[in-house]
């Protein structure tokens, strides 16, 4: 599965320069609105130094890590959800995504000009949130008047379904996010049907210039007060410079993120956080032809892991012969691990942990 992120903003936040950075896609960056009209997706690999060292360990002839897709959306503007700024088209592909990547202005500049006239983090928040919450109580007001419809033939079921659908338009109604609506079990299946996009899970990318990058500024504490309220994660990023970092080789990118006070890229961090809000881990397969990169969910059995490599390996499933990542680094090899009483022999009720290496048997 490839986790596809949706990054989006206000005109001249540094949307379109960041993508170009993380994905080096090449999506038109400028310093007006809606220079990039239809969503450009970029693919990038998701590094992970555990599947380096397992390639290099087996000796594998390719190394294949996991993918996470980004889609650059165009700016939204205040009045998206009536159409602004072609807001109904843009409003539609993040109903694509899986998770949102909201990037928030917080640099000063008298070069780019913003779209609200100044830099201030918390209403460029609010105005994004209240065009997808319009979009949401648009869509789920159609829904209640179906199904009103519908319940008229006395059917208990769809009786339930429709006050689901009212009470969720009168939470909409007072402002509150889809993600932040309590949910029952029953109602679960009602509510991913809406595909409302305020129930994605979302993370704030605080854009700054680079001397505020190791530290932060006021514009950034504002955006984490907000990011509180919904427990959001906050990175903090700059789009220039993870520009810079991509041009770099590994050895100038250690030396250069050193330099600026930073451990890791913002390529880097952004996709843990992403990975970490939707609950996903990494397996490894790996051989002499190959070693690769798997992504799940957390909690996910061996079936449907073995599942995500082929449809015929879940429905043939027999075992996944497994071994943690640690014991194969430590003994240097399957076989090594498989004489040292290292490698497991696990069931359709395992639950595949992150990091292990995994060869699964299964029926043809």
């Amino acid at each position: 599965m490839a986790l596809r992120c949706g990054i989006v903003g206000l005109p001249n936040v540094g949307k379109s320069t960041l993508f170009n950075a993380l994905s080096q896609a090449g999506a038109e960056s400028a310093n007006y609105p809606f220079c990039t009209i239809d969503p450009n997706v970029g693919v990038v690999m998701v590094p992970d130094a555990r599947l380096d060292h397992l390639s290099t360990l087996a000796k594998s002839a390719k190394t294949i890590p996991a993918t996470i897709e980004f889609v650059d959306i165009a700016g939204l503007v205040a009045g998206a959800a009536q159409g602004e700024g072609l807001g109904n088209q843009f409003l539609a592909h993040i109903r694509e995504v899986d998770a949102i990547v909201h990037v928030v202005r917080c640099f000063d500049s008298d070069q780019i000009v913003h779209v609200s006239g100044s830099v201030d983090p918390a209403r460029d928040i609010e105005v994004i949130d209240t065009e997808l919450l319009l979009k949401d109580l648009e869509t789920v007001q159609k829904r209640v008047e179906r199904t009103r419809k519908i319940a008229k033939s006395g059917d208990k079921t769809v009786a339930k379904e429709l006050a689901f659908y009212e009470r969720v338009e009168g939470q909409l109604s007072d402002g509150l996010l889809a993600r932040k609506i309590e949910v029952a079990d029953e109602e679960e299946a009602w509510m991913k049907s809406l595909f409302l996009l305020t129930a994605k899970p979302i993370l704030y990318a605080a854009n700054v210039a680079e001397e505020d990058l190791a530290t932060g500024n006021q514009h950034v504490e504002a955006v984490r007060v907000r990011a509180a309220t919904e427990d959001a994660a906050v990175i903090i990023v700059s789009a220039e410079i993870e520009a810079q970092i991509q041009e770099l080789e590994d050895e100038e990118r250690a030396v250069f993120l050193e330099e600026l006070g930073i451990e890791s890229s913002g390529l880097d961090r952004l996709i843990q956080a992403a990975y970490g809000l939707l609950g996903l881990i990494t397996y490894f397969t790996c051989g002499p032809k190959e070693a690769r990169a798997w992504t799940i969910t957390r909690g996910t059995k061996a079936p449907q892991a073995a599942g995500v490599i082929h449809t015929d390996f879940e429905k043939g499933f027999i075992r996944a012969e497994t071994i943690a990542y640690e014991d194969y680094s430590t003994h240097g090899s399957e076989s090594a691990a498989r004489e040292a009483g290292a490698m497991r022999s696990e069931g359709k009720e395992y639950i595949v942990k992150d990091g292990d290496v995994m060869l699964f048997r299964f029926n043809v």
